[in-house]
């Protein structure tokens, strides 16, 4: 993995972090389970997710709400496995 790659995904790995607890520990387990997998696909809908406010990825996480598109929903249901 080149060094850009990795600073980008510690940087993403930070911004994982929430104030939610319920999201902080699905996090951490998606974490454990991709490491450094993630594609960047999956990377850039991730960046996504972690620009919401905690209560609106909460509810697509949880099923609440869904959305349309693509690329977030594939990122939420590898988020929902964890």
């Amino acid at each position: 993995m080149d060094a850009d790659r990795g600073a980008r995904l510690r940087r993403l790995r930070w911004h994982c972090r929430r104030a939610l607890l319920e999201l902080d520990l699905m996090f951490q387990r998606f974490w454990a389970r991709v490491g450094d997998d993630l594609d960047a696909d999956g990377e850039a809908g991730l960046e996504r997710l972690v620009a919401m406010e905690d209560h609106d990825l909460w509810d697509l996480v949880s099923g609440r709400r869904e959305t349309d598109d693509p690329q977030l929903r594939s990122i939420v249901e590898r988020l929902r496995q964890a």
